[in-house]
């Protein structure tokens, strides 16, 4: 892993998935959360080592957290016994951290798993802690805020679209292409709803979400790019380039903020939060 990418590998695991998790309506989430900086320290000290035992035994813990909490997954749906749109989306961001915690267990042990390379399996991690759990969970809670169909379309299309990227691992460029469109789609109805949502929030809040909406318009253009030229042959952007533009912006342009402006959101409507997480 080259620097960049182990820096938003570190934010992921350190930052987006703890402040996720304090937005998810879930008890086990919330247990799992209190002790989630043991194995997400343990998880973003482990690209910085050489691979080997050590790298892989840290990755390990990691991958145990990341799996502990997508068993919250069929918890929550035997609980609620809904397949609603903005259900699929949470259960969504539940699932998938544990995709790249073990490309990261994989990648730190020099295993090309599933025949991928290493490098590719360096880029699925920061990919399923951004696209696979952050953007699905934004779009759950962009569709609790505003039941309207295109925040249905954003529940949905984000799950399908990170599921249809992760087929196309397997099954070719095409397929990935096609997931990177629906994954576009419903990322960029995301920002109009959240843009919608901003209307009525305070000035801070509202910069917040604007700045989460306008990050999407350019990201998610280069990787729609990136799979096409991947699939066609088309000149595209290198993966480096990739994860300097796309893959930082995505981290702090998009997540960062739209997390920052869920969490001040969920504070203003229930202002008693922080008082009773103190106490």
């Amino acid at each position: 892993m080259d620097v960049l990418v182990r820096l938003v590998v570190a934010l992921g695991m350190l930052a987006v998935l703890p402040m996720g998790l304090a937005l998810v309506d879930e008890p086990g989430a919330a247990r799992l959360r209190r002790i989630w900086w043991l194995p997400a320290t343990l998880g973003a000290v482990s690209p910085w080592l050489p691979r080997g035992p050590a790298a892989t035994a840290l990755a390990a813990c990691y991958a145990a957290a990341t799996l502990a909490l997508a068993l919250l997954a069929p918890r929550r749906l035997l609980r609620t016994r809904s397949l609603a749109p903005r259900e699929i989306a949470v259960l969504t961001a539940l699932a998938t951290p544990a995709v790249a915690g073990l490309a990261l267990t994989a990648e730190r042990h020099g295993t090309a798993l599933f025949g991928f390379s290493l490098r590719m399996l360096s880029l699925t991690v920061p990919h399923f802690h951004f696209a696979g759990f952050a953007a699905a969970l934004v779009a759950g809670l962009a569709c609790r805020a505003g039941d309207t169909p295109a925040a249905r379309c954003a529940a949905l299309g984000v799950p399908a679209g990170t599921l249809l990227v992760l087929a196309g691992y397997f099954t070719g460029e095409w397929v990935e292409f096609a997931g990177a469109a629906v994954l576009t789609c419903g990322m960029w109805l995301v920002g109009l709803v959240t843009l919608r949502g901003a209307r009525t929030a305070d000035r801070t809040t509202r910069a917040l979400l604007t700045v989460s909406a306008a990050t999407l318009v350019a990201t998610m253009l280069l990787a729609l790019s990136w799979a096409l030229g991947e699939a066609s042959g088309l000149p595209h952007p290198t993966l480096t380039w990739m994860a300097a533009t796309h893959g930082v912006g995505n981290a702090l342009g998009f997540t960062l903020c739209a997390l920052l402006a869920a969490r001040r959101l969920q504070h203003s409507v229930h202002p008693t939060t922080r008082t009773e997480e103190r106490s």
